[in-house]
Parts: structure tokens; sequence; C-alpha cells
């Protein structure tokens, strides 16, 4: 039996190989296997890509909104651009 280390709730599985991840059963963390015996676990590594994804998700923001944005930049600075020279 071992526990998770974020809510110390008990993980009753058994494992064979370090670096196997499991989720822990009570508050959902991902754990990586460091020691099989005992069993001893570490916070699972987080995958780059995967967590900026969730900060786009928390603020309600896509790629696609992002690109958008940049592009109006482009063509008001381009508009602005053209109104200069008219006014000279």
């Amino acid at each position: 039996m071992s526990y998770c280390l974020e809510c110390e709730g008990v993980i009753e599985e058994e494992f064979d190989d370090v670096g196997e991840i499991v989720s822990c059963p009570e508050c959902g963390i991902e754990l990586e296997v460091i020691s099989v015996d005992p069993v001893e676990f570490d916070l699972a590594p987080v995958d780059e890509e995967e967590d900026d994804s969730e900060d786009d998700e928390e603020f309600g923001l896509d790629e696609s909104e992002d690109d958008d944005d940049e592009d109006w930049d482009e063509d008001d600075d381009a508009y602005d651009d053209e109104k200069d020279k008219e006014e000279y």
C-alpha cells in the first residue's frame, strides 16, 4: 500500500516498473513511480504542450483567436500608413 503525495489518499495498486504513471483515485493527480520496493512516487512530468492548452482553456482562448488579433493589428497599421501618406 502507498499514499498520494498531494492528498495522502491510499493507492493500493502494485507496480512492476519505475516510470509508470498512475492517477490518484482520491484527487486525480498523476504520479510517477520512482521506486517499486518500497513503492515511492514523485509528481508526474507535465507535458509543456498540454500545459499551454490548459492555460488557454482557462481563459477561454484558442490559437485561432490569437492569430486573428495579430492579423487585425497588421491591417490596422497598414491603414494608418496609407492614411499618413495621403496627409503628406
